[in-house]
């Protein structure tokens, strides 16, 4: 008697447009071992069927490096905010359940507009400015020290998983969440970035700021790089007050 092939159950929430109603869409793919949940949407980009046999299509995602590195692939895999490419699908129970970020606009299926990151960035300035593009020659020296405290921030990859598991992120907040928050401190401890943190800290000083996080560490417990955000947004609040407390007796 002929064993039945092993497959794999997932049950996808898919949505054509933004003004369109969310369906769910089930699929039955054959088991390969070592498979990643953007393998998976590989597959059934490769035969878009569902498991009653209707033909659908591909689903839409963003995705780019696939190692972890560029932040696009992130999604709610069993009902966890995770990347994609380093989820593996040995490791979830089945039927493994996709679904969009739920605190960013869909654009459609698992893909997210998350432009409100990058928003939040301009509003505090985070970049080192440059006075033109000619050969400025080296740069500051900075301490190991400090390099060694900037290093684990710069490794941000911009997915916003911080953001969707913040209790502070919502639609009744403006909250800028700890990825900016984080950025704040990488670019306030650059030699040259400095320049910029005044007006750094008195945007975070602002509506949606840095008083606004409630501290319940959601996030460093699903940043997938494990960045220090607690320590960045505790010393950025300290620096904001600092700031303003400056601001109030130079007036």
């Amino acid at each position: 008697m002929a064993t039945a092939a092993r497959t794999i159950q997932v049950e996808i929430k898919r949505q054509s447009s933004p003004d369109q109603p969310a369906t769910t869409e089930k699929f039955e793919i054959p088991y390969r071992p070592n498979m990643n949940i953007t393998s998976l949407l590989g597959e059934i980009a490769l035969n878009p069927v569902e498991v009653t046999g209707k033909p659908t299509t591909p689903i839409t995602y963003d995705s780019n490096c696939l190692e972890e590195i560029c932040g696009s692939c992130a999604m709610l895999i069993n009902g966890k905010a995770r990347m994609a490419c380093s989820a593996l699908v040995d490791k979830l129970e089945q039927p493994i359940r996709l679904a969009p970020l739920s605190k960013f606009p869909v654009v459609r299926d698992l893909a997210v507009d998350r432009s409100v990151l990058f928003e939040n960035l301009k509003a505090v300035k985070a970049w080192v400015p440059i006075d033109g593009s000619y050969d400025l020659g080296s740069g500051p020296r900075q301490q190991p020290q400090i390099q060694e405290q900037r290093y684990p921030l710069s490794n941000c990859i911009s997915c916003t998983i911080c953001m969707e598991v913040c209790p502070q992120f919502n639609d009744s907040t403006s909250f800028v969440g700890a990825a900016t928050i984080a950025q704040v401190k990488l670019f306030n401890m650059d030699p040259a970035g400095s320049v910029l943190k005044e007006e750094r800290l008195r945007a975070l000083a602002g509506d949606g700021g840095v008083q606004e996080c409630g501290m319940a560490q959601n996030c460093v417990a699903a940043c997938p790089k494990q960045l220090p955000l607690i320590e960045a947004i505790s010393d950025v609040s300290r620096d904001v007050v600092i700031q303003q407390v400056k601001d109030f007796f130079s007036l």
